[in-house]
């Protein structure tokens, strides 16, 4: 399983509505998209991916949070934020984003 959980640090709370993407790069090096969905109202996407078939392979996670961030009124800096990351043979990938307006990390979660 691919999922990730998006954490508004400059609000204390979830990032709820936020766009996310998974994308798989291509031999070709194009970037095909896998599955697009919105954050639950926890800041989570769940489940997008079974890593078992992309094992070896490069996938992104594409945070659409420049439109997240202008909803609710704020600066945007940063308009998307791309995690790229490769898949092992590991069963779960959990790929967290810590967001505030002018800054963002990500880790590789349990």
């Amino acid at each position: 399983m691919i999922s990730t959980h998006v954490l508004d640090t400059a609000l204390g709370a979830p990032a709820r509505a936020l766009v996310v993407r998974l994308e798989l790069l291509e031999p070709s090096g194009t970037w095909r998209t896998l599955a697009r969905q919105l954050t639950d109202d926890d800041g989570r996407m769940h489940a997008v991916a079974d890593p078992a078939l992309l094992q070896g392979r490069t996938c992104r996670l594409c945070f659409e949070v420049g439109a997240y961030l202008a909803a609710g009124g704020r600066p945007v800096f940063f308009p998307h934020v791309e995690v790229a990351f490769v898949v092992g043979g590991e069963p779960r990938y959990h790929v967290p984003l810590l967001l505030s307006p002018f800054g963002y990390s990500t880790y590789r979660g349990s």
